[in-house]
């Protein structure tokens, strides 16, 4: 779908059809995050069945973690996800996560290679197979760090790389790696008591310079998601122009916030009540989006992670 904010019309194209919407000198900003097998699955000592999902690296082979069965995982229980590899719960968090030191005959990362499972969407109801470590990656997919792909990105192939450079288009790389945070739905009342949970990100002097060298030439930069969207906001400095950066990022990007980071977006469909939709509505205004995501359920468009795509212009 792509949807025209300045006059509000809606076409219905193929996504290799965007190549007919880039023009020469204008810059693509995609997130080169990669997946990573972040799902532990093991046993108590009593042999029930639980879950670490890593989060994120606290230093010295501990992580925060989301755990299952929460109830049983306290302070001092052990999970023993494979024969010397062992997860210890150490702490827990304001928000309820878990602090865990992993343990374990061989290098820690080494580890989570060799027995971790790859996080797939929660309405995926099959364990991952061998075909997801590739599949639920981007083309682009480099530095391991994300507990999600981010899932615009799914629809580029490297054929379609090409033809988009082509054209004349330069293509930027960030780095954000994907937490679990971004899907948590929106369940207060009042935007501004949702909490976002941190991600980190790097932005660098070159992807700050391509930017803003587009901008002053009066050429588009072209977000590849909302992720790269979002560390593009976090970066956008009072005048529109990106600043390099590397930390972490709370940003909630919902109307009326005002996007200067981007002026092009390339994203999915989103659940209702989702921070992912708030930011799409920021983007292309709220009255805009309800229309397209009606038309979108009127022409049997997929949804979420694995589904179609709408490019904003």
């Amino acid at each position: 779908m792509v949807v025209h904010r300045a006059s509000g019309s809606i076409e219905h194209r193929r996504f290799t059809d965007l190549v007919d919407y880039v023009g020469s000198g204008d810059v693509m900003v995609r997130n080169t995050t990669r997946v990573f097998r972040a799902r532990l699955l093991g046993t108590r000592d009593s042999g029930a069945p639980a879950e670490i999902f890593l989060l994120k690296p606290l230093g010295d082979d501990r992580w925060e973690a989301m755990v299952n069965p929460g109830s049983k995982l306290k302070v001092g229980r052990v999970v023993h996800v494979a024969a010397g590899f062992d997860a210890v719960i150490e702490g827990i968090t304001e928000r309820g996560t878990r602090i865990v030191q992993l343990r374990g005959d061989a290098p820690v990362d080494a580890l989570i290679e060799r027995h971790g499972h790859i996080p797939l969407p929660p309405y995926i109801t099959r364990g991952d197979a061998l075909a997801d470590i590739e599949r639920y990656q981007t083309v682009y997919a480099r530095e391991s760090g994300s507990v999600a792909a981010p899932t615009a990105g799914l629809h580029f192939t490297p054929e379609l790389l090409a033809d988009i450079a082509a054209r004349g288009v330069q293509f930027a790389d960030v780095l954000l790696h994907v937490g679990a945070g971004t899907f948590k739905p929106v369940e207060v009342e009042a935007l501004a008591d949702h909490v976002m949970h941190e991600e980190w990100f790097r932005l660098s002097e070159a992807t700050a310079r391509a930017a803003n060298a587009a901008r002053g030439a009066g050429r588009k930069v072209w977000a590849i998601g909302t992720t790269s969207l979002r560390t593009l906001e976090s970066v956008v400095d009072a005048d529109g122009a990106i600043q390099p950066a590397e930390r972490e990022t709370r940003i909630f990007i919902h109307p009326p916030h005002v996007v200067r980071g981007a002026d092009r977006l390339v994203t999915n469909f989103h659940l209702p009540r989702s921070t992912l939709l708030m930011l799409v509505s920021a983007f292309a205004g709220t009255a805009l989006i309800r229309e397209a995501y009606a038309e979108a359920v009127r022409e049997r468009y997929r949804f979420f992670s694995y589904g179609d795509a709408m490019v904003i212009l």
